[in-house]
């Protein structure tokens, strides 16, 4: 008899849907299984066979055909477990056919009969609404990530029996009912606090811009002067994340195994801090079959580079496309896919090799060579994509012995959902761009208009600083967000003028 069920295969952070087809036929008893499987799939039919016959189900010793549609895409992992024993059990005419076709199933057996979690349930259920499909069958553990897509039936079970009593019986099973608006605005208890931060005034108010804005920032400053604790501060003051990004966080995250156990939706924006060993498919993606990277699950986030100049620089030139499209693509001999990647790159490095070129207290040992092959590893290109370039001076005695905190960073999240606001409201004609930094040049033309006192000053200072077009567009940018600050509708003199000031280290040597 032959059966057929659904089930589907990840392609990036997308889903394409899986026809596994079962025959049981008459000759020599054995499984046979094609359509592309990797080793994991292979591997499902001693699993399966174990499972059944420990859950109190037959195994049909007769001929079985195993068919994974289409056959030309390449299946992996352990998700078709599960739809590979439902089409035994149907095939031999051990569970009710008729539903097969309205839900598919995904999930890993265990060889007790066990339903196991895996990843990507997200994105396969985004899949299974899109075609149409009735309900979806997955593990326990997964059902309040397949139940946030609504319009679907999601079934949430723990063992094979509980699998075949509602292809027989489903009126006896209640679908999973997911909570779609969680709290975003609430902040993790454990998120580190501007109030830390004693004086660095000039870091604090790039770090506002940065947030409010969605600007690439970068620290340099000697040891110690509190570059780092800048920059783990930044998603305090952060805005909540909309439940459409949301969404897209979590189907990343879904995607790369990182929601088994975090409940259905990521609700805070997502901090990486990747090692500076870290490799180039590390941070952009890759594999056999490619997997999101940093950059990837820092997406609507931050991705935070400490000690900068240490990565790699072909490592650190990955990170160009991605800055300037929002997204990158992983290309390999059977397919191309594309994750997202729209972040806020925040980096820290030394001023040179020593760490104390520049520093007031202690003098710098580096020579002017060594100084310039230090920064050397950090391309004009690169350069040009960090909106904010801010020199951090180490703290005076008296200002490190104070006991005076600086501002907390609730008011200064205030401040930002305020300036976010107007940019959203501004560019909210604008198909996948939300905030300041994301602007294109028409928008620039439109909201970014200079009297002529800015102009010059502009034009100024690009003569002087050897800026490039890239980077005066992007002064233009930080100009926008210091308005929106300031509750401003016009782009100002002062404005243009502050934003030059971040791009006075383009080519520290």
């Amino acid at each position: 008899m032959l059966a057929r069920v659904w089930s589907a295969s990840l392609i990036g952070i997308e889903a394409v849907k899986v026809g596994v087809e079962v025959d049981v036929s008459g000759g020599l008893p054995g499984i046979t299984l094609v359509g592309l499987p990797d080793t994991a799939v292979q591997e499902s039919r001693e699993r399966v066979k174990a499972a059944l016959k420990n859950a109190g189900y037959a195994f049909p010793m007769r001929k079985i055909t195993i068919n994974l549609t289409p056959a030309d895409l390449r299946k992996e992992g352990p998700c078709f477990d599960l739809p590979i024993a439902v089409g035994i059990m149907a095939a031999s005419e051990q569970v009710n056919p008729a539903l097969l076709g309205d839900f598919l199933f995904l999930g890993e057996v265990s060889l007790d009969g066990s339903v196991l979690p895996v990843r990507g349930v997200l994105a396969i259920a985004a899949a299974a609404k899109r075609l149409g499909l009735a309900g979806l069958v997955v593990p326990i553990d997964n059902a309040n990530e397949a139940a946030v897509v609504e319009g679907i039936a999601v079934y949430g079970l723990e063992h094979l029996s509980q699998v075949v009593d509602v292809l027989n019986t489903p009126q006896k099973y209640l679908v999973t009912k997911s909570d779609r608006s969680p709290s975003f605005d609430t902040l993790d208890p454990n998120t580190p606090d501007l109030v830390d931060v004693k004086g660095q005034a000039h870091g604090r108010r790039a770090l506002e811009i940065a947030a409010a804005g969605g600007h690439n920032l970068i620290f340099v400053g000697p040891p110690g002067s509190g570059k780092t604790m800048l920059a783990r501060r930044l998603p305090g003051i952060l805005p909540p994340l909309s439940f459409n990004e949301a969404l897209e966080v979590s189907q990343v995250h879904s995607v790369a195994g990182l929601l088994k156990y975090k409940g259905s939706l990521v609700s805070q924006r997502p901090f990486r801090s990747p090692h500076h060993s870290a490799s180039g498919p590390s941070l952009v993606g890759g594999g056999s079959f490619p997997r999101p990277g940093e950059i990837s699950l820092a997406h609507n986030g931050v991705l935070f580079l400490d000690e900068l100049t240490e990565f790699k620089r072909d490592v650190l030139e990955f990170l160009r496309q991605p800055l300037e499209d929002g997204y990158v693509t992983v290309s390999r001999t059977r397919q191309s896919v594309r994750f997202p990647a729209q972040f806020t790159l925040v980096a820290s490095t030394n001023p040179c090799p020593c760490g104390y070129f520049g520093d007031t207290i202690q003098a710098c040992t580096c020579s002017p060579r060594q100084r310039e092959n230090y920064w050397a590893k950090l391309s004009g290109p690169l350069m040009d994509r960090i909106d904010l370039q801010v020199a951090v001076n180490r703290l005076k005695p008296e200002e490190i012995t104070r006991s005076s905190q600086g501002e907390a960073s609730n008011p200064v999240r205030d401040r930002v959902k305020q300036a976010r606001l107007r940019a959203n409201q501004r560019l909210s004609g604008e198909t996948g761009i939300g905030c300041n930094s994301q602007m294109q040049t028409r928008h620039l033309q439109q909201w970014c208009q200079l009297d002529d006192a800015s102009r010059n000053l502009l034009e100024a200072a690009i003569r002087k600083l050897g800026l490039s077009a890239r980077a005066s567009d992007r002064i233009l940018k930080v100009a926008r967000t210091i308005a929106d600050l300031a509750q401003e509708d016009a782009l100002k003199p002062q404005h243009v003028a502050e934003a030059i000031q971040y791009r006075t280290i383009d080519r520290m040597q």
